[in-house]
């Protein structure tokens, strides 16, 4: 992967300076994962964040969001994050 996963919010955030593509969005899905770990989140409120009402997504848009979340929670080993 040619994007480091993001430790922090701030990194994650700092990925909107990147072309946008598949391993951008991977990587970001996975700091997402990382961080929320990391702050004691479980998968449901990771899940339930992802699901709530937005102006950038359609409900079947954050479903679709909400399983690949879903996906990468279950597939990524657990890290600690200094």
């Amino acid at each position: 992967m040619n994007y480091p996963i993001p430790a922090n919010p701030q990194e994650v955030v700092a990925l909107r300076q990147k072309p946008v593509d598949e391993e951008l969005v991977a990587a970001a899905i996975a700091g997402v994962v990382q961080i929320a770990r990391q702050q004691g989140q479980s998968l449901d409120e990771l899940t339930a964040e992802v699901l709530a009402e937005d102006g950038w997504l359609d409900p079947a848009q954050r479903r679709w969001l909400s399983d690949i979340v879903k996906q990468a929670w279950e597939s990524l080993p657990s890290v600690k994050l200094s």
